[in-house]
């Protein structure tokens, strides 16, 4: 299991890396388009790359967010709870994120093999082949369902023993760089 853990952390950070690549490649096309397009001449399927390259951005830091606990959630009642109930409830939702994953990935893997068979691709100046963006969609949901899958197993572990989960240290953490940097702004 152990290993496991490493092995998605390790593809979580090649997959932000890439991401964050994408997202800046996105973003300066989104600048040459609309400075090009000020001058009359827009960058070619600027938007078309743009739309698939934000596939890759939101599916690629999915497991990596997982790995840190950084989901938004309300912990309005959670943080008040014991660590029993924090795990039961941390349970029910790894169980909705593994259903509503594996459906995205059976779905997202038809949808793909079907938009290879028919070659399919963008409407526009610069035809592009949809696929890609697809087979991501695919393997990003994999490993964020790999990931739920670990941590289901260890939210498991934690309500038959009742220790206290991640999110506590995380929070004290948090709370603790919140002290200091409140104590470094009153000095």
């Amino acid at each position: 299991m152990i290993q496991l853990s490493r092995f998605l952390e390790k593809m979580a950070l090649v997959t932000v890396l890439v991401g964050g690549i994408g997202l800046m490649l996105s973003m300066g096309l989104g600048v040459a388009d609309v400075v090009g397009s000020y001058f009359n001449h827009p960058v070619p399927g600027a938007y078309e790359l743009t739309e698939s390259t934000m596939v890759l951005v939101v599916f690629g830091g999915l497991t990596y967010a997982q790995i840190k606990r950084k989901h938004i959630r309300v912990e309005l009642l959670y943080l008040r709870m014991g660590p029993r109930v924090q795990s039961l409830m941390d349970i029910l939702a790894d169980i909705a994120a593994l259903v509503f994953f594996g459906l995205l990935i059976w779905q997202g893997w038809n949808e793909a093999a079907y938009s290879i068979e028919i070659n399919e691709a963008t409407s526009g100046l610069i035809r592009f082949p949809l696929y890609p963006a697809r087979i991501l969609l695919v393997f990003g949901s994999a490993m964020f369902l790999a990931q739920m899958s670990v941590d289901f197993i260890e939210d498991i572990r934690r309500l038959i023993t009742g220790e206290g989960g991640r999110e506590e240290e995380l929070i004290s953490e948090e709370i603790k760089a919140l002290m200091e940097e409140g104590a470094q702004r009153r000095a």
